[in-house]
């Protein structure tokens, strides 16, 4: 077998809009895949989330470097294709400008915030579900819509979050066959 360059595709997607979901399902179709995901590390970075959008959220101000050395050892490894990045940012942050190809799935926010409360709040009482739905109109959409301004034009390829899984899929299969 010979020795292939990694190419290095970063999913996003504002929370509950199924980048997770797309993630781990392209990675199961695909061969020689391997995946990492943006919310299994503890970055460093602002502690007020509302207040570093509210300042333009340079998505420079996080420390990426567990994940930048998780993703050079993969893009180490012989024979690994892909490397699926489960990752909100596209390629705005300095550090990860080399990434191959960048999807955004597009899913409405009020589906997004359905399927986040569905995920999130399945053992919790109404009172907390009604405590984040107030702190999301208060002050949490902002950050969804963000992502809007900043991650979805930058991104390669906009796919609409309210196709199935599997159409989704498809659409990114065809993009890494026209594209990579």
């Amino acid at each position: 077998m010979k020795n292939v360059k990694s190419k290095i595709i970063a999913i996003a997607a504002v929370s509950g809009g199924g980048k997770s979901t797309i993630t781990s399902r392209l990675n199961q179709a695909l061969n020689n895949s391997k995946t990492i995901y943006f919310d299994d590390y503890d970055f460093e970075g602002p502690n007020d989330i509302i207040d570093w959008v509210q300042r333009g959220a340079n998505c420079n101000e996080w420390n990426l470097d567990p994940l930048i050395s998780d993703l050079r050892s993969h893009v180490s490894l012989e024979n690994i294709e892909f490397i699926l990045l489960d990752y909100p940012f596209a390629r705005l942050h300095n550090h990860l400008k080399n990434i191959d190809l960048t999807i955004f799935i597009d899913t409405p926010l009020d589906i997004a915030m359905a399927r986040r409360i569905l995920r999130d709040f399945k053992n919790m009482n109404a009172e907390a579900i009604l405590d984040d739905l107030s702190n999301y109109l208060s002050r949490g959409r902002i950050g969804y819509e963000s992502m809007l301004k900043t991650t979805k034009p930058n991104s390669d390829v906009i796919i609409s979050g309210l196709l199935s899984v599997d159409e989704i899929v498809d659409k990114i299969f065809n993009e890494i066959e026209c594209r990579l």
